[in-house]
């Protein structure tokens, strides 16, 4: 047994079902054309019309046109309520999508580097990368205040107030 590519198994395969679905369809066809020559023949009586005379013709005449008459009324009726409907569900579908509110879509997470951003924003103005800091205000920082080195012999005085008899000696200090 030869093996055929996968490819051209499924190209049979669909062609099969194709031929399967028209022929499915013609006879859905012919059904529904039987059935509307039958159910054509069970409403409308076949007409003997060779035998009738000229008076009976115009009766079956004036007969038919009223029929047609009052179907056509009926149609029209039944247009306008099918007109009057559709006009009141858009009405309704309006007011609902007004009551429920607009709704915001998920927005999703999208990398984008400065440039692209700044490209997008303002369009093909922007060829090169732009400097961001080259914008900034410059600070000027205060100059630190260096404290002058000193003796530490003439703090000599402080050092021996440490502790609890120096803080004390510093709070009995006359000011």
């Amino acid at each position: 047994m030869k093996k055929t590519p996968v490819s051209i198994c499924h190209l049979l395969n669909r062609t099969k079902l194709m031929k399967k679905a028209m022929i499915m369809v013609d006879n859905e066809k012919q059904e529904k054309k039987e059935e509307r020559e039958r159910t054509l023949s069970e409403r409308v009586p076949v007409l003997q019309l060779s035998s009738m005379s000229l008076q009976d013709l115009q009766n079956i005449c004036k007969e038919l046109s009223q029929k047609i008459d009052t179907v056509d009324e009926e149609r029209y009726d039944v247009d306008s309520k099918v007109k009057k409907n559709s006009t009141e569900i858009v009405d309704l579908s309006q007011k609902i999508i007004e009551l429920k509110g607009k709704k915001r879509p998920a927005l999703k997470r999208v990398r984008v580097s400065a440039d692209a951003m700044l490209g997008a924003l303002l369009g093909a103005k922007v060829k090169e990368s732009v400097d961001f800091k080259a914008n900034l205000k410059t600070v000027k920082k205060e100059e630190e205040k260096k404290e002058e080195v000193t003796d530490w012999r003439k703090n000599v005085d402080t050092m021996s107030k440490s502790g609890m008899e120096g803080r004390k000696k510093l709070f009995d200090a006359p000011v």
